[in-house]
């Protein structure tokens, strides 16, 4: 296994089921270099074994190390982020749901989800891209919407990429973040406004941007649904004072980034 098979897996999955807009995406920003992955996102809940430390043991098999830690209270996560020597190779966020700070209805839906694991399937990192490991209602799912955004995503999708993220810092035909959001625009792509359509500044080292998450029909247990699935990011990167690239994450922003997939 290598970071290099291990992303293409993630992008196929992604492109297929989370987010089929990315395609197109990556071809109205496409260069004569192939786009730069900043980094991807990856959802959890911090119940055992499904806790951060699960989804981030086949990145640090594959040589990741853990660089930062993150914390969003008002959306009861918690997160912390990866990178590889080779700076080539994309940054890895994942966060999970402090579910013991939730209400008793969300922690007795995640229970339901827990107990229907078959442990063997978190082995290796096929598990990263494999979707739902568990049943759920629809009516589970808007029981989850209504206290948490996240906790419906993570249980409808299971696992797999949130998001990509194109780095703006590559790119030759835009050098700000609103310049890729109008061009989106122009092709009818929704930008997530929440927090301002530019999240960051210069001054924190990070702006980001993000489309609002695509429709993708789930079958649920009692139906087939159209519900959030994932986004495409933007970044653009500010050099610290030894001159080289910022590489952490913002959390004021990456709060407003999780919105991307709100109902």
């Amino acid at each position: 296994m290598t970071p290099d098979v291990l992303f293409q897996s993630l992008w196929n999955d992604y492109i297929q089921r989370l987010c089929p807009s990315a395609n197109h995406i990556h071809e109205l920003l496409r260069e004569d270099a192939e786009l730069i992955n900043d980094h991807i996102a990856l959802r959890t809940f911090n119940v055992s074994p499904l806790g951060i430390e699960t989804l981030a043991k086949p990145f640090l098999d594959v040589g990741y190390k853990e660089c930062g830690d993150y914390l969003f209270e008002k959306k009861k996560l918690v997160a912390k982020h990866y990178e590889h020597p080779d700076p080539n190779q994309p940054k890895v966020f994942i966060s999970e749901l402090k579910i013991e700070e939730c209400s008793p209805e969300l922690q007795a839906v995640v229970a339901q989800l827990v107990e229907q694991l078959d442990h063997s399937k978190l082995k290796g990192h096929e598990f990263l891209y494999g979707g739902r490991l568990w049943d759920l209602s629809y009516s589970d799912f808007q029981t989850l919407s209504e206290e948490s955004e996240y906790a419906a995503w993570l249980a409808a999708h299971g696992y797999g990429a949130n998001h990509f993220t194109v780095s703006v810092n590559q790119l030759n035909r835009f050098e700000e973040v609103k310049e890729v959001n109008a061009h989106l625009r122009t092709a009818d792509y929704t930008i997530n406004e929440s927090g301002g359509e530019v999240k960051g500044s210069p001054d924190v080292l990070l702006e980001q941007s993000s489309t609002m998450a695509d429709k993708v029909k789930v079958e649920f247990s009692d139906g087939e649904y159209t519900v959030p699935g994932g986004f495409y990011e933007f970044a653009k990167r500010y050099p610290t004072a030894s001159g080289d690239l910022y590489t952490g994450f913002v959390a004021a922003s990456a709060d407003k980034i999780f919105e991307s997939t709100n109902t």
